[in-house]
């Protein structure tokens, strides 16, 4: 990996990215542009210590306030000290989450309160339960909090799909070098769009590749099956963690992330008994149950009070941005054929309250744009066996299935005139951009929105969809081709994301696609609706 750091500090941020790893670093710890920390070190050998083995993470920014997420190795407090500025002048230190065994050890402190437009610097140490005057060695993490007003531009990224098809951790071609790509881009949040992990996707120790070299993992115990129990779930989760650039992003970028099926298993929904030799488990309900915990254990999300397993929630990022992030898995009804002609359980997809907390949301916010982060994309086929269907898009021709929640959505944006509307998803393993006509549709009763689409991150690429012309989406873009081998290595090059900047000023939202190196291969500019 090429070096961005000064010569002079080659040795302190040695010792820090040994601290990342070992925990065997104390002392007073700076963020740099580069986003590693650097320390007036003093080494200790007490491995008495409670540490910090998978770094740190933020998310859910919401206003003034955002998640911070830890993993001790122990019985353990997790303290957070934060200030505006890098050396920590007048900062204030919050006691936070006790990591217990019952949660993998893993803990997260809320920051409240926290003034707007800033860049946040924060330090995570753990405080030993057993003897309270012992701490681990401290990790500095950033983040930037909402700006207020309009004025100021708005950076984001977007993509999904990490570590999948056995495509893992390759330390010899550089690790999941894409997470580094995004970091340098340096974006004010990030939102992850499903497939966080691939629980069903055992990963091997080498993979031949058609040229005749070899694909060298990383691996280990819980990543060697088909993930079942909660131990399982949770390695696959640490499994990303040991990549030292997730690590590295996981401290400067803040996330906002959903789940779709392979948190659990492909394809799953709610009911399924999984015919699947590999499974000794076949209660799909089960498997979602530990996947769900680990989930919610393992990424930097904001528990509901009210709900505290509930994963779609909304953001609001100023008077420019507001963000909704669905649940398209927890609430549908099996996988079928897909062509029920009327709404009901078996239909359904977000499900009713899902549908009317959306509904509401979007007719309630003030921000010029309204983005809708979907785990899955409204328009492309994704089917499962030969009769089913996986996604809500069953084929050309009028709203059935699935498709008719979609439709009372559309009509219902359409009626309460809700302007500014877009959606950004994952899933395919390919960039699209598709712009969806009403003219050009079968259903027609719906304002015209673009949908984008990213990914994978660090995973075999696949597509294109065939596309479904319900609600007549248009291919203005895409990565994808028959021509194209499918589920190639990452080295391949076919790892895609996207980002969203808002200009403060014009409000004018630009989407651009970028390549595994992050150059810019797509753009795209959306004049706002007024």
């Amino acid at each position: 990996m090429q070096s961005h750091i000064s010569p002079k500090l080659k040795r302190r941020q040695f010792l820090i990215q040994a601290a990342i790893t070992t925990g065997s670093v104390i002392g007073t710890n700076l963020w740099t542009k580069s986003g590693l920390a650097q320390t007036s070190a003093l080494i200790t050998l007490d491995k008495n210590r409670p540490s910090i083995p998978y770094g740190i993470a933020s998310g859910d920014i919401n206003g003034n306030s955002a998640v911070i997420w830890s993993q001790s190795d122990r019985n353990s407090r997790m303290i957070i000290e934060y200030a505006t500025n890098e050396n920590f002048r007048n900062s204030r230190r919050i006691i936070g989450q006790v990591a217990a065994e019952n949660t993998g050890f893993t803990a997260r402190t809320y920051l409240n309160n926290l003034p707007s437009g800033q860049d946040i610097f924060y330090r995570v140490t753990f405080q030993d339960l057993a003897d309270t005057h012992i701490y681990s060695a401290p990790i500095i993490g950033h983040l930037k909090t909402a700006p207020q007003g309009k004025g100021k531009d708005i950076l984001f990224a977007w993509s999904g799909d990490t570590s999948g098809q056995g495509w893992g951790i390759n330390s010899e071609w550089g690790g999941m070098k894409i997470y580094e790509s995004i970091r340098k881009l340096n974006p004010d949040f990030f939102i992850h769009s499903g497939d966080y992990i691939y629980a069903d996707n055992p990963i091997k120790s080498e993979v031949m590749l058609e040229d005749g070299s070899i694909w060298k993992n990383i691996t280990t115990e819980e990543k060697s099956k088909v993930a079942e129990t909660l131990k399982e779930f949770r390695g696959n989760y640490i499994y990303n963690l040991l990549d030292e650039n997730v690590r590295r992003f996981n401290a400067q970028i803040p996330q906002l992330v959903q789940w779709d099926d392979h948190e659990v298993v492909n394809n799953w929904y709610p009911g399924q008994i999984l015919d699947d030799e590999r499974y000794k488990i076949k209660d799909v309900n089960l498997l979602a149950s530990r996947a769900r915990q680990a989930f919610l254990e393992y990424t930097p999300i904001r528990f509901d009070s009210q709900d505290p397993k509930r994963i779609y929630r909304n953001f609001n990022y100023g008077e420019l941005l507001e963000i909704f992030m669905l649940d398209k898995r927890s609430y549908r009804g099996k996988n079928s054929p897909n062509n029920q002609t009327v709404l009901s359980a078996e239909t359904a997809f977000l499900g009713n309250s899902q549908l009317r907390w959306l509904k509401s949301q979007l007719k309630n916010s003030k921000s010029t744009w309204k983005v809708i982060a979907s785990d899955m994309p409204i328009g492309l086929i994704v089917r499962d066996g030969k009769t089913n269907f996986e996604n809500a898009a069953n084929g050309d021709g009028k709203p059935l299935g699935r498709e008719l929640e979609f439709a009372d959505l559309f009509r219902f944006i359409k009626q309460s005139n809700i302007k500014n509307v877009v959606w950004l998803t994952a899933d395919v393993h390919y960039a699209a951009a598709h712009y969806y006509d009403p003219n050009k549709a079968q259903f027609t009763d719906f304002k015209p929105f673009w949908e984008f689409v990213a990914g994978p991150l660090n995973a075999g690429n696949f597509g294109p969809n065939q596309l479904d012309n319900t609600f007549g989406p248009e291919v203005r873009f895409k990565t994808a081709s028959p021509e194209i081998k499918l589920n190639q290595p990452p080295s391949s090059g076919l790892q895609f994301f996207g980002t969203v900047k808002i200009d403060g000023k014009t409000e004018v939202l630009t989407v651009a696609f970028h390549n595994l190196e992050g150059k810019k291969i797509y753009s795209l500019d959306l004049q706002p609706e007024v």
